[in-house]
């Protein structure tokens, strides 16, 4: 049972990928501030042997290094790394606190990097491993009010094509998915009307869901992504086609 680590695992896109992963077979570790029911329930449903969480606060920069070092002690090489935490603050730039700017790329930015930086130097040892990151449609199209978080989700997909370069003559593969706007979080201050005028102007003329992302994380970290690298696959059911 390979072992897989999914930042910010306890609800959203996150716990859709822990559950996937789970019943796929691999040993899921979720990483996230705090627990959730959502996350004790997949739990239960999985079994404590397959599905497990470890509290830690990602915007602790200093204690990532600690962390890898305790994941890899308590369980064993990590085959696989989602960096699926992230906040999406909305904000014009001009009236944002800079407070919420530095939070944003802290928790977006610095702690995913900081965070493959220690696991990846597991892999290499290892010889084999995959790294999903999650971006965002919204790295590549814009959208009012999400500068700062756009430019977040650009800074890892510009990460996942350099690091994919670095670390593939080591057996290692790095990719992103950029999901287009659905029912999680992130998304729950757009009233009906926005969600269905986004829905409509996508070619499935739906939102695609947190369990599509999954699938394609299931995808990647299996047999069939073992020559995808480097790649940026998006997941908006054609909002962006």
């Amino acid at each position: 049972m390979p072992n897989v680590v999914v930042t910010g695992g306890t609800r959203g896109i996150g716990l859709a990928i822990v559950r996937r992963l789970a019943r796929a077979g691999h040993n899921v570790i979720a990483v996230a501030r705090r627990d959730s029911d959502e996350l004790q329930h997949a739990i239960g449903e999985a079994g404590e042997d397959r599905l497990h969480f470890m509290a830690f606060d990602l915007s602790q920069v200093d204690g990532i290094a600690d962390l890898a070092k305790r994941l890899r002690d308590h369980f064993g090489p990590i085959y696989g790394l989602v960096n699926n935490a992230g906040i999406g603050t909305e904000g014009l730039l001009a009236t944002m606190h800079n407070s919420e700017i530095e939070a944003l790329v802290r928790l977006n930015v610095l702690s995913p990097i900081v965070l493959t930086k220690y696991v990846v130097r597991q892999m290499m040892a290892d010889g084999a491993g995959r790294i999903v990151n999650i971006s965002s449609i919204i790295a590549s199209t814009g959208y009012n009010g999400l500068s700062v978080y756009g430019a977040t989700k650009a800074a890892a997909t510009g990460f996942t094509r350099s690091l994919a370069r670095e670390v593939g003559k080591l057996g290692i593969t790095v990719n992103a998915i950029a999901p287009g706007f659905m029912g999680t979080e992130l998304t729950k201050s757009l009233s009906e009307e926005a969600r269905q005028r986004i829905a409509g102007r996508s070619a499935l003329r739906r939102l695609p869901e947190p369990e599509d992302v999954a699938a394609l994380v299931e995808f990647l970290l299996g047999d069939g992504g073992r020559n995808i690298t480097g790649a940026v696959l998006t997941v908006d059911a054609g909002n962006t086609a």
